[in-house]
């Protein structure tokens, strides 16, 4: 991970989004960050040719309602993909396991219930900074990953 740059892709290589629709859940907690990894995912399908009123964003209070949120998302719109946006920060208990864990399990679970994909753009971080350069710093943002996996996984379906 250290040496992949989150943002680089070829674009030559993506299809044209121009005819998908697209939902992003994104969590409140770690706002900083999730905004970030927002912006980044939002201005990648926008260069690809998705329109801006095919792309539908939902918040949640935490990474763990990103399920719900999803979820919800899943059953109540007609979209192509879904890309649920958090951030966990290892903190002094063991509170992180069980959350990554939950996230991870649940998205999980979704790509699996539903035909739509729903792509896991949560970092998991063991500090701050490691989530700063990953959501628009040293080592790009996973946003615009997300959102090129979000494209040929639409394509897919």
């Amino acid at each position: 991970m250290a040496t992949t740059n989150l943002s680089a892709y070829d674009k030559t290589t993506i299809p044209n989004a121009s005819n998908y629709r697209f939902g992003i859940v994104v969590s409140e907690w770690n706002e900083s960050i999730t905004e970030n990894l927002f912006q980044g995912a939002f201005d990648t399908l926008i260069d690809n040719g998705a329109k801006p009123e095919n792309i539908i964003r939902w918040n949640v209070p935490g990474s763990f309602e990103l399920i719900y949120g999803c979820k919800k998302m899943l059953e109540t719109q007609k979209l192509d993909a879904v890309i649920a946006i958090g951030n966990i920060i290892q903190g002094e208990t063991k509170h992180f396991d069980f959350i990554c864990d939950g996230v991870t399990q649940g998205i999980k679970d979704l790509n699996l219930q539903f035909s739509i994909p729903t792509i896991y753009c949560v970092l998991t971080d063991f500090t701050v900074q490691q989530s700063i350069d990953r959501s628009g710093g040293k080592h790009g943002n996973k946003g615009v990953e997300c959102a090129i996996a979000a494209i040929k996984m639409a394509t897919l379906k």
